[in-house]
């Protein structure tokens, strides 16, 4: 019996030397098959990325000075302990000492823990107060979280005016297995953020729709980015390259597909960028009113659907999981004017792309949708039409119906642009008044101003399209002055938007007010004297 323990001890050892070293191989052949990311983490790393910016080192000096003075406690203590244990041990004789207290010992040990706070608080407070100055700055960036990707505006600087989202690259076929990884996987966007270097940026942050954080370890940035709030940050890069990171708030299914990409050029690239991106974006500019052909429509229509949907509803159409199949689907094959309301305004985990696709994107995939796959329902949707879905007049029909009658809308088509060239300017400022919409208050005032009327109107057509919805009036204010004066003049602020409404037709069991919600972190103060009008959740 005892010779069969022995032999099953060994047995076990064996098991657990194969199972170690197997490990070890494994670990090492994930190593040698992974590569440094450039700009990104690197095989191994186990300490901070290098920095390029004076807070990212500034990071760096606190971490390794406070990771020597938790090194030296460590040591300190657990070598007075294990030593007094060795030997004061019973074996050699020692008795114990018998004392109930010793205040000199009580004093050391509160005052020197006191005094190692303070020289850990000190540069540290020091580095979070360089941290938030976001004041001088060169350019500043305004950054938008969105369910997944991010959305990058240049509000202010060089560069300003230019917009665009960032987007995964890294190919599906990669994410779903059917191919071996690259070196970027899941590190590499469509467009990444580009800025200067030697320059201060200012980055503030927000959110469409659930709670982000953008993260760059190189540059020292992570800032929360949180719907109905704005937060600011700032880097200033000094070394040309690329920089690489995530989005560090779990933020659902795709959390992990969101990450950030920043470029820093040289002055002179720099500006040879921008004036590129103007010139794009002079010459792609989207045409609204234009009348579009199928083709042209379909092949914009796959370009957004790949950048924007396909995470979800897969580049097949066949969905996953909460994500429902778009191929063969009621909704894809029924009413044109059901498909676009579920787009413009989302639907269950589908965020709305009302405010992130523009007039021509959202025509160019819904009918995309409606003519991929197994879907063939001939339907063309026109941006026109989108335009006129925001001010409340949904288009008609859809499915095999529309299919019929698709012929005849394609020679009523140059008709319909004609007739509505002269009217641009007043389409144009339909879709401005889409919801969501904003009314700006002056100055401590409280009543409607004369520019209201629009999004008034755009409310009470909404309201008058969809018979069962609701509408939000959500008013906003800054976190300076008196918190509660200033809470009681956006509720007031509502409340005018509100008696505007009634006056236009929507009954008052059909507005929700909303409490009135703070604008924080260097936030413009024309947004903080706003009342948001928008669909009910």
């Amino acid at each position: 019996m005892e010779n069969l323990g022995k032999d099953a001890m060994k047995t076990i050892k064996r098991a657990l030397s194969g199972v170690l070293a197997a490990g070890a191989l494994l670990s090492a052949g994930a190593a040698l098959a992974v590569e440094n990311s450039p700009g990104g983490p690197a095989v191994n790393e186990i300490n901070f990325q290098q920095p390029v910016t004076k807070i990212a080192e500034e990071l760096y000096g606190l971490h390794i000075f406070m990771l020597i003075i938790c090194t030296v406690i460590f040591i300190g203590v657990f070598g007075v302990m294990f030593y007094s244990l060795f030997k004061h041990r019973k074996s050699k004789g020692f008795k114990p000492a018998n004392f109930h207290e010793s205040t000199t010992v009580e004093i050391i040990w509160t005052i020197v823990p006191f005094i190692i706070v303070i020289l850990m608080a000190l540069p540290a407070t020091k580095a979070v107060v360089a941290m938030k100055d976001t004041s001088n700055a060169d350019l500043t960036v305004k950054v938008t979280g969105y369910q997944w990707k991010w959305g990058y505006d240049y509000v202010k600087g060089p560069g300003e005016g230019i917009s665009f989202l960032s987007t995964l690259s890294t190919p599906r076929s990669e994410v779903n297995g059917q191919k071996p990884i690259s070196t970027l996987y899941l590190q590499e966007v469509d467009n990444p953020l580009v800025v200067p270097v030697d320059k201060k940026i200012r980055i503030i942050t927000t959110a469409n729709d659930v709670v982000h954080s953008w993260y760059v370890p190189a540059f020292g940035v992570k800032q929360d980015a949180i719907p109905g709030f704005v937060r600011d940050t700032w880097f200033k890069a000094e070394k040309v390259g690329t920089y690489r990171g995530f989005c560090t708030e779990l933020c659902g299914k795709e959390h992990a597909y969101m990450p950030v990409v920043v470029e820093v050029l040289s002055a002179d690239d720099y500006a040879k960028w921008v004036d590129g991106q103007k010139k794009k974006m002079a010459a792609g500019q989207d045409d609204p009113l234009k009348t579009y052909t199928k083709d042209e429509l379909m092949a914009r229509g796959q370009q957004v659907y790949t950048s924007n949907c396909a995470v979800c509803h897969q580049p097949t159409g066949k969905g996953a999981g909460q994500f429902p199949a778009l191929d063969g689907s009621k909704i894809a094959n029924g009413s044109i004017a059901e498909h676009l309301n579920i787009v413009l305004h989302g639907k269950a985990a589908m965020p709305p792309w009302q405010g992130v696709l523009n007039d021509v994107e959202i025509a160019s995939v819904v009918t995309f949708e409606r003519n991929s796959w197994s879907n063939h329902t001939g339907d063309l949707l026109q941006p026109k039409q989108v335009i006129d879905a925001k001010a409340g007049k949904m288009p008609e029909g859809g499915g095999n119906a529309a299919a019929a009658s698709a012929p005849e809308a394609a020679s009523a088509a140059p008709a319909a642009a004609e007739a509505s060239a002269p009217a641009a300017s007043g389409a144009q400022a339909s879709q401005a008044a889409g919801l969501p919409a904003s009314i700006y208050f002056e100055t401590g005032k409280d009543s409607l101003p004369a520019d209201a009327k629009s999004a008034v109107d755009a409310a009470a057509a909404y309201a008058k399209a969809h018979p069962d919805a609701k509408i939000a009036l959500s008013g906003f204010t800054d976190a300076t002055g008196n918190a509660d004066q200033n809470a009681d003049l956006a509720k007031r602020r509502a409340q005018a938007v509100r008696d505007a409404l009634k006056a236009a037709g929507v009954s008052e069991d059909r507005i929700v007010l909303k409490k009135p919600e703070t604008i924080t972190g260097g936030a413009d103060n024309k947004e903080a004297r706003r009342v948001e009008i928008s669909p009910a959740a």
